[in-house]
């Protein structure tokens, strides 16, 4: 799976002492890494099937490629085609596996029969499909899959002379949302939902309408309907997160509401018995953060009831026993992922921790599971020396069946990671960080201290690998990163304290884990550092428009203005209604009180932005303004503006390494001057 490395000589320049150990992590590992997720358990219980995520140096990109792994560790490749694999979902009899491949030069359904090793393409299809279902009698799949329905030009221009080349059309745009970060510009069309023979034939088109139909795609036991999640109201732009639940007839293509309620209501599960559906979803409190629960509710939609009213954190994922008398769910619980069991009633038991390790860049929450019959559970299993793995969980005992990245890493040098706690100077709650200590650390001697913020600023950061981390410990610095208030998996009402209220004491709770940190005896004062992206570059904007207390800054996809964001992000139907009191026209106060840009005239500390060029979430324009206030300021500034990216930075490898060589650039270009 490892790939041979060239070099890479131009994105190691100015990375400092990156380029000068190879007993630690430098930036051209980042090709080396892999990382387990999609897991799932064939019905016999025997073996099981994931995607192995590598990176591929040739085209600088994240691949997936599927893979066996039997209860005892052994590793086999399922296909063996050197293509993108994702999304495998075993036919109920256990016989045929599909998933989406690219191996005939697009994103196609493809079928693996077990007893011949065979796989092939059963469709043909002109968009990528997504959410992959077999019906209860293996007959059909169902899936779901943009479909295009070009508008035509309201305006065609008269007098063009054969053969005359003028300008390319305007493009007329209409859209309530008419772009998306990691999407670009919105294409005419809306998702669909499909069934396409298992054997292989014409997908039928079921749904129509100018609404957008998908996320997952649960089977009724009979076969007869499929249940969906969407927004079909005719006002969705005025209430973007109301989703509820549908069925969906087969034949008739009848579209029937489920649920009804004020709040998002997705992701439905059908039991195996076919008796209930679970779901998840909230009632919508207007708030910025809302915990996201588990329900259950007859097959007919009747009896809806929350089976986790009284765990105060958000469920991430869940999946059905076979007997459908209880259901598994993983959450996040302070920046630790757990796996948990409730039956019906609400009953709950905690099973594993350490679920997660998907986000490799930076040590974000998020991890994938799959129960067999037997009630094993396989799950990806994260620490901060290491991407995701999996785990088997079986009867109260838990043992990890891979170390897909030993060849990597097991001769490298890593930081060390040791979790930190210390009390807020506002109002004395308890807060969590973690320190990342560079390789050879020595107590005894002064370090340069980063400080390093999480986005959102509804997510939250724990003990799992990051290779961003990793580096910059790496580099010579010792990291912290911490989960200030507003950060999730601390409870409804810690989030919610920067409601309608950020940034504001997250700042003072970023301060105290500095000061905790300082006071351990081994920062040098005068080397601090402070970066971090989305939510974290707000708050990095925010932190050298109140102290000059560090050395250098790098601000990573920002917002700066709150009035101008709202009116140029891609989900600014949302942001304005959950983050802020209304319209900016009629707030104009409190969206300025809140903007890094109102408080630019007192920023003294060398500051560079850093920005995906395609970034449509936190756009460009936002890291302009404050790099032309800098200026016009004499604050010293630069701007990086990083290609072929939108706001996930690192869904390129390269790019991930042109970030960390950018940061480590300006810190070292301050570092040990006075």
């Amino acid at each position: 799976m490892k790939r041979t490395l060239t070099a890479i000589a131009a994105l190691l320049v100015s990375a400092g002492a990156l380029a000068d150990d190879h007993n630690t992590l430098q930036l051209e590992d980042v090709f080396t890494l892999e990382y387990a997720s999609s897991p799932t358990i064939h019905p016999s219980g025997d073996y099981s099937v994931f995607v192995r995520q590598s990176m591929d140096i040739n085209s600088d990109s994240k691949v997936g490629s599927l893979w066996k792994i039997h209860e005892n560790g052994e590793l086999r490749p399922l296909t063996g085609d050197k293509t993108s694999e994702s999304q495998p979902v075993w036919s109920p009899d256990g016989k045929r596996l599909a998933f989406v491949s690219t191996a005939t030069g697009s994103a196609q359904i493809h079928i693996y029969w077990v007893d011949s090793g065979e796989h092939a393409a059963i469709t043909d299809l002109t968009q990528s499909p997504a959410s992959l279902s077999w019906s209860p009698d293996g007959k059909h799949i169902a899936f779901s899959m943009f479909t295009p329905d070009a508008k035509p030009a309201p305006v065609s221009l008269p007098g063009k002379p054969q053969g005359a080349e003028w300008t390319e059309a305007p493009k007329y745009i209409d859209k309530d949302n008419y772009r998306y970060d990691g999407g670009g510009y919105a294409r005419d069309g809306y998702q669909h939902i499909y069934v396409v023979p298992s054997e292989g034939g014409t997908p039928r088109k079921l749904t129509s309408g100018d609404y957008n139909h998908g996320g997952d795609l649960a089977w009724a036991a009979d076969g007869e309907s499929i249940f969906f999640s969407g927004n079909r109201r005719e006002d969705a732009f005025r209430q973007p997160t109301n989703s509820e639940l549908y069925q969906l007839m087969v034949t008739t293509g009848e579209i029937k509401q489920v649920t009804d309620r004020v709040g998002p209501d997705r992701s439905p599960a059908v039991s195996p018995d076919g008796e209930y559906i679970a779901y998840l979803g909230n009632d919508d409190n207007g708030q910025s953060f809302q915990v996201t629960r588990l329900y259950v509710m007859s097959a007919d939609g009747t009896e809806s009831r929350v089976l986790t009213a009284d765990l105060d954190r958000g469920v991430t994922g869940f999946e059905w026993d076979h007997d459908s008398d209880g259901i598994y769910f993983s959450y996040d619980d302070h920046g630790i992922g757990y796996l948990a069991r409730t039956d019906l009633d609400g009953d709950r038991e905690q099973l594993a921790d350490r679920v997660g390790g998907l986000s490799y860049s930076r040590p974000y929450g998020g991890g994938d599971f799959s129960v067999a019959e037997d009630d094993q559970v396989l799950y990806t299993i994260s620490n901060p020396q290491r991407p995701a793995d999996l785990a088997l969980w079986d009867d109260g005992d838990s043992r990890q069946l891979t170390q897909l990245n030993e060849d990597a890493l097991a001769h490298k040098q890593l930081a060390k990671v040791e979790e930190i706690n210390y009390k807020s100077s506002v109002d004395g709650r308890d807060l969590q960080g973690w320190i990342a200590y560079p390789p050879n650390f020595d107590s005894s001697k002064d370090y340069p201290l980063m400080l390093e913020i999480h986005g959102g600023p509804h997510t939250n950061y724990g003990p799992r690998f990051a290779a961003e981390i990793q580096l910059f410990a790496a580099a010579g610095y010792v990291v912290l990163y911490t989960n200030p208030r507003g950060s999730t998996s601390y409870g409804d009402e810690f989030a919610n304290t920067i409601s309608k209220n950020y940034p504001s004491n997250d700042y003072d709770d970023l301060m105290d884990g500095v000061d905790a940190v300082i006071e351990k005896g081994f920062i040098d004062e005068d080397e601090l550092y402070v970066t971090g992206g989305s939510g974290g570059g707000v708050l990095t904007a925010w932190i050298v428009g109140h102290t000059d207390r560090f050395k250098a800054a790098v601000v990573a996809k920002p917002v700066i203005n709150w009035y101008s964001f709202v009116l140029t992000a891609d989900m600014y139907n949302y942001f304005y209604q959950y983050w802020f009191p209304g319209l900016p026209w009629e707030n104009l106060e409190h969206y300025m009180k809140y903007s890094p840009i109102s408080y630019v005239g007192n920023v003294t500390t060398p500051t560079m932005l850093l920005t995906g060029e395609n970034d449509y979430r936190t756009p460009m324009s936002e890291t302009e303004q404050y790099y032309q206030a800098l200026k016009l300021e004499g604050v010293e500034t630069a701007m990086v503006r990083i290609q072929d990216s939108g706001h996930g930075i690192y869904a390129r490898p390269s790019n991930l390494m042109n970030k960390v060589a950018y940061i480590l650039h300006w810190f070292d270009k301050f570092k040990n001057k006075d």
